[in-house]
């Protein structure tokens, strides 16, 4: 075999080689790819994962949590029926508990009624729109109402003086 043959023959070689080489590679960069898009979604059903569990513990303490509003409106009544200083003392922990969690009352009389944060139970007499009297207090779970309030509002009334002229009034339009 003469030296041009050799050299063909390597070159061929040489081109075979660079051409499986450069399969080789794309199949590298492949699998690479791929696995980097497993272990990106890896990552993101880990967190979304974590993400469920923290809103699982989240509600679930707000059922507890709501759970316990009816017993302190029970210890309320009696405190208020009572006046024992152990009662006392025991609402004031429970108050306490719901606090150092997140719960805060909604402080509703004097206030303009608010649908959103309260339920109107009774329509009095009194100043348009405002809050006269809380029935059963209202709760917060930080910025979340968790119990609206319910309330009685009040209502302006016409006195006879009002109606009378009311009346008159409407006489002379006809």
């Amino acid at each position: 075999m003469n030296d041009t043959m050799i050299n063909q023959i390597k070159k061929k070689q040489n081109v075979q080689t660079n051409v499986q080489t450069d399969e080789l590679q794309k199949q590298i960069e492949e699998w690479r790819g791929k696995c980097l898009r497993a272990l990106a979604d890896y990552h993101n059903l880990e967190k979304r994962s974590q993400e469920e569990k923290a809103q699982v513990r989240v509600f679930a303490a707000e059922m507890v949590l709501m759970k316990l509003l009816p017993i302190v409106d029970t210890f309320e009544r009696a405190q208020a029926h009572v006046k024992d200083e152990g009662l006392g003392l025991g609402l004031k922990e429970l108050e306490s508990f719901l606090a150092i969690h997140g719960v805060k009352k909604i402080t509703v009389v004097g206030a303009l009624f608010d649908p959103g944060s309260m339920e109107c139970i009774e329509v009095v007499d009194g100043e348009d729109n405002m809050v006269i009297a809380e029935l059963r207090p209202g709760y917060r779970l930080h910025e979340k109402i968790i119990r609206v309030a319910q309330v009685k509002v009040g209502k302006k009334t016409e006195s006879a003086n009002d109606k009378s002229t009311n009346i008159q009034m409407n006489n002379e339009m006809k």
